[in-house]
């Protein structure tokens, strides 16, 4: 596998010397393009007529998909970055859109990035949070789900568009296009009315806005590299997030750099699965521009991928059918995929899943492998660095529980901070916060207030703060310890601890909230919160997971139970210590598990470890093997002593 350029072609990049010796031509040289439209383009050019997107709206029909060749998706995106200019969308506007995976929601993100600012929004969220990300936003269209039984992303929108200043209108995609076999389910739709809720603004269909469009070229200048080219929402998929702004060159360097080293796996021909939302920065990077710079094919299945229905139990004949080469998960993905029996079905095609948004648990990891027989590479990335920063390399040692080393041209280290900020960097296996500075950074979030903090000053040069802890190993590959910014991360959904514990604080009984993750084999994290109640007054753990349930828009970050402690623990300064909960969670779900297995503890405890985080130290009775193997489908480690 070879790391191509477009200046050429390169040897693998196996190890981090590999990787140093790829950065020998200076970045310039290797003539990137200047913005994600002229990226398309040339990939577009490599294979005009292969095969570019197929889609299928139902798992049943995977084998009669919709599909676009690399010339007629790009005339698509080119289409509607006109039809977006023509309706006022200028390089410092922004067009939102509240989609499901559909061919249309990509025509949205690369042609609104040629013609302004894309900005994505999870069609999961509730009304009122949409209408805050909107006017947060200054959106001036938007472009969501026309109304169809089912799903309530309709009336969610035009309530939320009812009260943005800004917006100048609405985009409609219908599901109509990728009806197959029937008749009735299309005539359904197109008789759906379409209340718009007393709007004032015009509602317009967006195929038929680009339907008249030059399909050819743009009617406009191309942007430049330092353009902003989104807005992504990050620091928490619930609640109201920081919005993150992203230029053409982070998006574009990035794509191109893990292309670089990937290498050959996003080629002409050669089909990579989207299961992941498009709403999220490895949906749209991972399974869309990589693959699509290289001429590549892309398999969205169903607007809800992976949570499509028949999606998991069919995979593996999806992949047999189009000889998918590779796929993006996250450990749930994974943990569901092993219930699925290859059988007989040919996936000799796949050379590995990438592994991303969330911790992979080591014995997952193995048994998958040992189990399906396909590879994982485990990556790590965040919205800030456009999407990857490291990966196990193809090519060389994959080091499980790793995140890998470096891309090129992004540098990425282990610093030491206090509250004065950088005083050096840290030593081979030091656990440090982990910094990166590169093409692929992002310009900072659109509200000043949420910069701060956010970059080192670094001899001279400046840094973004990722707020993980991790260290790196003699040979240049990273292992996160821990995440200072204390996100609870349930099956890739990030979840900001604040918007549960803001949820119970109105509640006269509660003196202090704190909310962490409790370790799940499948989800990864559940949401669990901590109260402290004030002196004299009294309440029932139901009463106030209620009280907080009924006060969190999104069912992602519903707590999953409330503990009341008599006090909660706190630093010597005062501030609330979330790992010693952390760890009483870790400790309840060794108790859980040995209790299942039959095994009797001598002795247990949670520790914070130097180099692996939190640890669980175990002295067991007998025989702890079962109990070891099932402590090993969590992310936490275990050491039996």
């Amino acid at each position: 596998m070879l790391a191509k350029t477009h200046g050429g072609v390169s040897r693998p990049i196996a190890t981090l010397p590999d990787v140093e010796a790829f950065e020998q031509i200076p970045l310039p040289e290797r003539n990137l393009p200047a913005s994600t439209y002229e990226m398309l383009a040339h990939g577009a050019a490599v294979a005009p007529d292969q095969l570019a997107l197929s889609f299928f709206l139902r798992s049943e029909n995977f084998r009669d998909p919709v599909v676009w060749t690399h010339a007629e998706l790009l005339a698509d995106i080119t289409r509607t970055a006109n039809a977006l200019r023509r309706l006022g969308i200028g390089r410092d506007d922004v067009v939102a859109f509240v989609l499901p995976n559909l061919p249309e929601a990509h025509f949205v993100i690369w042609g609104g990035e040629a013609a302004g600012i894309t900005f994505a929004i999870n069609p999961l969220l509730e009304s009122g949070q949409i209408c805050e990300l909107l006017i947060a936003g200054k959106a001036k269209w938007l472009v969501t789900l026309a109304p169809f039984p089912g799903t309530d992303i309709w009336q969610k929108a035009i309530k939320a568009a009812a009260n943005v200043p800004d917006l100048q209108g609405i985009l409609t995609v219908s599901f109509e296009p990728y009806f197959r076999g029937t008749t009735e389910e299309a005539t359904e739709v197109r008789s759906q009315a379409r209340d718009v809720g007393g709007l004032s603004i015009p509602v317009l269909s967006l195929r038929q806005e680009i339907a008249g469009e030059r399909g050819d070229g743009l009617t406009f200048e191309m942007p430049n590299p330092g353009d902003i080219s989104s807005y992504f929402c990050t620091g928490g998929t619930t609640g109201l997030p920081k919005i993150a702004a992203r230029t053409h060159l982070s998006e574009v360097f990035d794509a191109w750099s893990t292309q670089a080293f990937i290498g050959s796996v996003f080629a002409p021909g050669k089909a990579i699965f989207c299961g992941l939302p498009l709403f999220h920065v490895n949906g749209q990077l991972v399974t869309g521009l990589i693959p699509w710079s290289q001429g590549g094919h892309v398999v969205m299945g169903t607007p809800h991928g992976y949570r499509g229905e028949g999606v998991i139990p069919s995979f593996w004949e999806i992949v047999e059918h189009y000889r998918v080469v590779a796929f993006s998960g996250v450990p749930t993905v994974y943990s569901a995929l092993m219930q699925v029996p290859v059988g007989g079905r040919d996936i000799s095609s796949v050379g590995y899943g990438f592994c991303g948004a969330a911790p992979m648990p080591v014995e997952l990891f193995r048994t998958f492998e040992e189990t399906i027989g396909i590879r994982i590479l485990e990556a790590y990335g965040l919205t800030e660095g456009a999407c990857v920063s490291s990966v196990n390399p193809p090519e060389g040692e994959r080091r499980v529980g790793s995140i890998g080393l470096r891309l090129p041209y992004q540098q990425m280290a282990v610093v030491r901070l206090d509250d004065s900020g950088f005083t050096g960097f840290a030593g081979t296996d030091e656990v440090g916060v982990l910094a990166i500075r590169g093409p692929n950074v992002f310009a900072g979030y659109i509200n000043a207030e949420h910069n701060k903090g956010l970059w080192l000053e670094i001899d001279g040069e400046r840094w973004l703060n990722t707020g993980d802890l991790a260290r790196q190993d003699t040979d240049g590959y990273f292992w996160l310890t821990g995440r200072k910014k204390e996100l609870i991360i349930r099956g890739g959904h990030n979840i900001d601890p604040k918007l549960i514990e803001n949820a119970v604080q109105d509640h006269p009984a509660v003196q202090l909230a704190a909310a962490v993750g409790r370790p799940d084999e499948r989800a990864g994290e559940l949401p669990v919160l901590y109260v402290q109640l004030k002196p004299g007054t009294t309440a029932t753990e139901a009463d106030l997971l209620a009280h907080a349930v009924g006060r969190i828009p999104e069912r992602a970050a519903h707590p999953k139970s409330v503990r009341i402690l008599p006090t909660l623990p706190v630093t010597p300064v005062g501030k609330l210590f979330k790992p010693a909960l952390s760890m009483l969670e870790i400790e309840d779900v060794v108790l859980q598990e040995a209790a299942s297995s039959g095994v009797k503890l001598e002795s247990l405890s949670v520790i914070q470890d130097a180099r692996l985080g939190l640890l669980a130290r175990i002295t067991a009775e007998g025989d702890p093997r079962l109990l070891r193997e099932k402590l090993g489908h969590y992310a936490f480690k275990a050491q039996f002593l």
